[in-house]
Order: C-alpha cells, then sequence, then structure tokens
C-alpha cells in the first residue's frame, strides 16, 4: 500500500467537493448480521499456532496456566512494549475541546472539532452524536485524515459515519498535516529526536481521543472501541492492544503480523516501528542494497510477532477484517489469543473475516457494523 497515492487520492476527492459532503455516500442497510460463525476458523487451522512463541510462556520457558498468573504476564508483556517503543507522555484525560463548526445530518449532528492530542500537537476531528436519549456506546475511526470516516473519501471507509447513523457517537480523527508533509505520523518530541516509535505514539493518540468521547455526557466511558483500515488498521490495532480502557476493536486488513515479502506490512519504516533520524532510507522491501534501521530488527532480532499485542486485548473483543494482506493463514496467530481467552473462561471474542482485494466492502463492513452491535449495544 503506497501512502503517498493514497492520501493524495483521498486529498483530491476532498479538494474536489470542496468541502461538502461527497455526494451520496455509501448508505449500507442497517441489518445486524450473526457473527458468531467468523469466531471459529477452518477446520484446518484449528489449534494450528504456526511458529509463533505463545504468549503463555514466561521468559523461563514455563507455562501460564491460571488467569490470575495471566494478568501479571500481561502487565509484563505491555510494559515490556513500551520500553522497547519508547514510555508514552502522561495521558491527556481531561482534554480541552473547541468545536469549530457544527451541522445537523440525517439523525446525527457533527460537529467540527480541535482538541490537543499529544503534549505538543493539536488535531481537528469530527465528533458525530446520534439524536435521542444517551449514554451512547462510543467509536473512535482513524485514517490519513479525518474527512474519510465523515463520508469524504473511498468507498466503504466512511466507518465514523455508518456508525452515527446506527446510533454510535463517533470521533473521526486522522494525520492530516503530517501525512501532507509526507512524514505521517507522529513524532515525541519532535521528528528529528523521537523518544517513542511513531507507531506507538499513534496509539498514545487514540488513547487520548477516547477521552474526548468518554468526557462526553451522552457518551459510555465503558462501551467505547475503535475501528480503522490499512493505515488505520495499523493504528487501530496498536491503539486497542496497548490502552486496555477501549472495549474492542475492528482492524482491517492491516497486516496483523510482521511479514518481510510484503510491501504494504511495512512496519519497518521509519514511520512505524523503524524510526531513525532523517534522510529516511528508500521506501520498500528491506535489502541488502536498502536495510532497515531501527527498533524493528531488534524486533525480528528477538523473535517477536504483534501476536504478543494481540494477546493484550483478552478477553476484549477484536474483529479483524481481513484482505490481501490478512488471509484466513493469520488464523495461526489469532490462535494464541483464542487459548488465552479459552483459560479465562470465555469464547466468541477473536473474529475474523477475509476477502480476496485489500479494500473494505459491503459485506465485510456489515459484519464489521454487527460486530459493534454485539459488542457495544
Amino acid at each position: 500500500m503506497n501512502i503517498s497515492h493514497r492520501f493524495g487520492s483521498c486529498l483530491l476527492l476532498i479538494c474536489f467537493v470542496s468541502g461538502a459532503i461527497a455526494d451520496e455516500p455509501n448508505t449500507l442497510g442497517d441489518k445486524i448480521v450473526p457473527i458468531e460463525k467468523y469466531a471459529h476458523p477452518p477446520k484446518e487451522l484449528e489449534n494450528d499456532f504456526g511458529d509463533f512463541r505463545s504468549p503463555l510462556l514466561r521468559k523461563d520457558g514455563t507455562r501460564i496456566t491460571t488467569p490470575e498468573e495471566w494478568k501479571k504476564r500481561q502487565q509484563e508483556l505491555r510494559s515490556e512494549w513500551h520500553q522497547l517503543m519508547g514510555e508514552w507522555p502522561p495521558l491527556i484525560t481531561d482534554p480541552q475541546v473547541t468545536i469549530l463548526e457544527t451541522e445537523k445530518r440525517e439523525n446525527f449532528q457533527q460537529n467540527k472539532i480541535r482538541f490537543k492530542w499529544a503534549p505538543h500537537e493539536e488535531t481537528t476531528g469530527y465528533l458525530l452524536i446520534p439524536e435521542g436519549k444517551g449514554p451512547f456506546p462510543g467509536v473512535v475511526t482513524v485514517y490519513y485524515e479525518p474527512e474519510t470516516g465523515i463520508g469524504l473519501g473511498s468507498e466503504y471507509r466512511d466507518y465514523a459515519y455508518q456508525l452515527a447513523r446506527r446510533g454510535f457517537a463517533t470521533l473521526s480523527i486522522g494525520t492530516t498535516e503530517n501525512s501532507n508533509a509526507k512524514i505521517y505520523s507522529m513524532y515525541y518530541p519532535s521528528l528529528e529526536d523521537a523518544k517513542v516509535q511513531p507507531l506507538s505514539m499513534l496509539g498514545y493518540a487514540a488513547a487520548n481521543a477516547y477521552y474526548v468521547l468518554a468526557n462526553r455526557a451522552e457518551v459510555d466511558a465503558d462501551r467505547i472501541g475503535i475501528v480503522g483500515h490499512s493505515y488505520g488498521g495499523k493504528w487501530a490495532m496498536f491503539a486497542s492492544c496497548l490502552f486496555d480502557k477501549f472495549a474492542c476493536a475492528a482492524w482491517s486488513d492491516p497486516g496483523i503480523v510482521f511479514d518481510d515479502t510484503r510491501q504494504s506490512i511495512n512496519y519497518w519504516e521509519p514511520w512505524y516501528l523503524g524510526y531513525h533520524p532523517k534522510p529516511w532510507r528508500k521506501r520498500g522491501l528491506i535489502t541488502e542494497e536498502n536495510p532497515g534501521r531501527g527498533l524493528y530488527l531488534k524486533l525480528r532480532k528477538e523473535g517477536r510477532d504483534l501476536h504478543e499485542l494481540h494477546a493484550l486485548m483478552a478477553p476484549r473483543p477484536f474483529l479483524v477484517s481481513g484482505g490481501a494482506e490478512d488471509p484466513v493463514e493469520r488464523w495461526k496467530a489469532l490462535n494464541h489469543t483464542v487459548e488465552i481467552n479459552r483459560m479465562l473462561g470465555v469464547e466468541n471474542r477473536v473474529y475474523m473475516t477475509n476477502r480476496p482485494k485489500h479494500s473494505p466492502n459491503e459485506e465485510a463492513n456489515t459484519i464489521l457494523y454487527s460486530f459493534f452491535e454485539k459488542h457495544l449495544k
């Protein structure tokens, strides 16, 4: 997935509609479909854990066998990843929100807002509040820029709009300025000397966005999830795994494990987990001529992978809306979290759908919205 190409397409569309809502954004039917069957891998992949080291194994090789032991191990894993990627600054738990514009749309109110999502940076997003009596469940939506989430962008990526129509309070955010500047992510305290891996810093920003929703009287703070596609899928995954106040999450084809052969599963890039000061390496696969740098190489050398982050969700539910980057074989990684949930005494908390192409489609999104209906309503 070419970030600059994708973002450029979004900007062209936004410029074309000149700030108005795009003509007839896709409106999926409001049907709710059963999703339990998506919580089970195909028979041939049941109990197939691949080559991933079980998160239930301690460093000394002994195995976690009780919920009490897992709670401690889970805290250790989260701490280890934060130490590897850089500790977050203090969370902004009482954000000051400025409303810039307000308009009525269908059965919800849309507010363009500004708030501080990092110690050194403000952002602009869209807060959508349904009509009627709350408190409503909430969902943070993340992408290259916030307009796509409200219907000003590519088809089937309008999560904030679709969920607001269904009675969810939503907050659509994105890295507009940094993507426009072709640095794509967030750098703390500075681009020249980032102390936190940029992808982790995006997770931090989403955690602060959680508090924007949670502090609203119309929103139930215990029923807030997060969703994103592609770049946003990576962002939503790291945010929900590292910040346990998100009640559930949906990740659309981010590449849920490391894969050095897939150019779109590019966690090695300096705006994700391979940060290094500029000049940056040439974008693309890691080769002898174009080596990787930074933390990503250390993670690979130590045999770490993203299934350890998935495990931090247990027992919170999550859905992988898989496409070209997350085929059905990814159940080998997901089975580790299924095993943990089983030990915790819960079932049907890990879901996966699969489609041939990277882009979302109507069927995948209908299941995604049904997931939030089930686990937040």
